[in-house]
Order: C-alpha cells, then structure tokens, then sequence
C-alpha cells in the first residue's frame, strides 16, 4: 500500500498562513505566535488526490493545510462526488473533528498539500490555555458561511455568476495568507474539481469559463488565474465578502 504521507523535517516557515489567517481576526502576542509555529512545526507532505480522512472513520486529530488545496466532499450511492468546501493554507479541516463519534464527510487534497496533524490533547490545551488563540480560532471559523453562500449561489445564481463569486473568494481567502497578488494566484483545480463544487457538469464549467474568458473577466493559462478587473468581476459576481469575516468585533474580551 502507497504511503500516504511523508515525514518532513521540523522547520519554522517563513510565512505561517495560520498565524497570517489569525491576525487578520485577533491580535496576537509574540507568545501565541511562539505557540502556533511550534504547533505547526512538524509537517508532513501528501500526494495530490489522497484522502486524508474517510466519511465513517472515528476522527483521532485535526488536520491543518499549510500548503496546496484540499477540500470536503461526499460521495453519492451512485458515485458522484459533491465538494462542500476547498480548503486552503491556514485552514483547519475542520478545527472541530476530534470530538465526533465518526465523520460524515471525507477529506481530501486536490493537490500535493502540506499538512499538519494536531492532536485532540493540543487543541484541549489552546481551548484551556490560551485564550487568545482560542478567540482568533473561533473568529476565523467561516465555514459556515462559506457554505451559506455556496447554497446561495447553487439555487440562485446563474453558473456564470456562481463560477465568478468563487473565484472572487479563492482571490480574498488566498490574499489573506499571502498567496495571492491582487488579482492572481495559483489555480491547480481541475474542471471537474470545479463541476463538482459548483453541482453542474464538466462540461458545463467550460463553457461557463469560455464565456467568462470571452467577455475579458479572466484568464487561465498554466494553472495561473489573472482577473483583469477585479471589481468588474466582483460585480458580475454579485460578490460581497462579509461572510468571510475577516475582522473581528473590536469589543471582544
């Protein structure tokens, strides 16, 4: 059998996405930031298309993204596949498994993914212990409203608009953790990764992309997205980005 993971030497990156995530909500001390890069130390690398976890195991850890894209997703009794959330670095998947009974959803990379796999005790010991954290964790835990608006847009919005809006996300979300300029960033998803998020077919996506390529709201080429006007994009999007939440309440204790 294939090993899923390979261990990777301890190290200290450059730029932390979870601390970059973090403070976009929270302000954190150099302590906490002392203590997220030692949670987040020792990495481990995962092919692309692995899953990490299936629907039905009993969760025994948190997994945390530090590179690549991974996602949630189910799959149906006739095989199909339903992507329920693309999972980006900085993000947990999700911070609150450890205490279900069994999973009832699987997790999987897209890409060849960077992860960190948190045990129950350390997530018990930031929820006691460091308060702060704990705060900044909970004013990031966006998903969801991340999935209110992917039903938002699966009922009410044309596969365009759908397909834009989430562009328009990726963008915000990838910038928050500096992996994205103002209107680019890496795009390793497939059309079919794409179809299965948005619940249409493959084909479809591409003729959604061919129109959207067509009427200059962005570009595709060698898994680089470029969106030439980002508030034009927006608006045909019909993008707001309050449901990320990416500031929080200045009042909190």
């Amino acid at each position: 059998m294939m090993e899923l993971f390979t261990t990777l030497p301890r190290h200290v990156p450059l730029s932390n996405p979870l601390i970059m995530k973090l403070e976009h909500g929270a302000s954190l001390t150099n302590e906490d930031r002392a203590t997220l890069r030692t949670l987040s130390a020792e990495t481990r690398h995962a092919e692309a298309r692995h899953d990490l976890i299936h629907e039905g195991d009993r969760p025994e850890s948190v997994y945390l993204v530090m590179s690549g894209i991974a996602c949630r997703y189910k799959i149906l009794a006739d095989g199909k596949r339903q992507i329920l959330a693309f999972l980006i670095p900085g993000d947990f998947c999700d911070l609150h498994v450890a205490i279900l009974g069994v999973m009832d959803h699987s997790i999987c990379t897209l890409s060849p993914c960077t992860i960190v796999e948190v045990s129950r005790e350390t997530i018990a010991d930031l929820t006691v212990n460091h308060p702060r954290i704990t705060r900044a964790l909970w004013a990031t835990l966006v998903d969801e409203g991340i999935l209110r608006e992917w039903l938002t847009g699966m009922g009410q919005r044309s596969s365009e608009s759908q397909t834009a809006h989430l562009f328009c996300e990726l963008l915000l979300r990838l910038q928050t953790v500096g992996l994205a300029t103002p209107n680019s960033y890496h795009f390793p998803l497939t059309q079919t990764d794409l179809a299965d998020a948005l619940g249409i077919s493959a084909v479809h996506v591409n003729r959604t992309l061919q129109l959207l390529r067509a009427d200059g709201l962005l570009t595709l080429r060698k898994s680089v997205l470029t969106i030439p006007d980002v508030d034009r994009l927006e608006a045909f999007g019909g993008f707001n980005s309050n449901y990320l939440h990416r500031v929080g309440r200045t009042d909190a204790a």
